[in-house]
């Protein structure tokens, strides 16, 4: 098999690293320069990527996010960002107009672009037999964050990545039934007995961390009134009326 597929293949999320394995210059540098390749609109990058190395900044993280000490504890701690800062500095120097907060489009925009630059350094990592596990419970406290990184106006914390070297192996986690994602041509209608038969192998499959079959998971999820904690940040950030 080819090997970047395997490597694509068998990824998997780690959450217990080796808290005195540092990574090297070159390995980050590797891994930031494979996330600056990734595809993007218009070759706009809309993201920035902040390197957290200070043992207090993380540490503060974990503390806005108990549920993740991986944050201080591995190797290096990444921030994506969703950066609509940069075109506003490029609109005040041609002097256009930056009606941004008029449509979501550039919000989607900038998700999507850090999204692509998150999987690639996500793919890196596993490149250089290192582990990692994304974080997207960082935008719980995006208001905080923002301040405490200095973020500018126009931009938004989306999701952190923890890097190290896994002291815990896990096991592959087993997605979705093909047909329920993979569709040709149009998409197709499918049987729910196929979500029933994932909650099956999910209960089989036994991860700790998961105390209710799939379906009510998100259900649940779902079904409870947003808090619209995004929502205002934006707004703070001037990206939403």
């Amino acid at each position: 098999m080819n090997k970047t597929i395997e490597i694509l293949k068998n990824r998997r999320s780690y959450r217990d690293f080796d808290e005195n394995h540092a990574i090297s210059k070159e390995e980050l540098q590797a891994i930031l320069d494979a996330a600056r390749q990734a595809p993007s609109w218009m070759n706009g990058q809309f993201y920035s990527i902040i390197v957290l190395q200070q043992k207090e900044l993380r540490e503060q993280l974990v503390q806005w996010n108990p549920g993740n000490p991986h944050i201080a504890k591995s190797s290096v701690f990444l921030v994506f960002i969703g950066d609509l800062h940069r075109t506003k500095m490029v609109s005040t120097a041609h002097e256009t107009l930056y009606p941004i907060d008029e449509s979501i489009e550039p919000i989607l925009l900038a998700t999507t672009d850090a999204a692509l630059a998150l999987e690639n350094a996500v793919i890196a990592v596993e490149s250089l037999g290192l582990g990692s596990v994304v974080v997207g419970s960082i935008r719980k406290h995006g208001k905080e964050i923002s301040q405490l990184l200095n973020l500018p106006e126009y931009t938004f914390p989306l999701f952190g990545l923890s890097i190290g070297k896994p002291t815990v192996e896990m096991e592959i986690k087993p997605r979705l039934p093909e047909p329920t994602v993979i569709h040709y041509d149009r998409y197709q209608s499918y049987a729910y007995t196929l979500i029933e038969q994932y909650n099956q192998i999910m209960e089989a499959f036994g991860e700790a961390r998961e105390t209710k079959p799939w379906s009510q998971k998100f259900a649940d999820y779902f079904g409870t009134k947003p808090t619209m904690m995004t929502d205002q940040l934006l707004q703070c950030q001037r990206l939403l009326k």
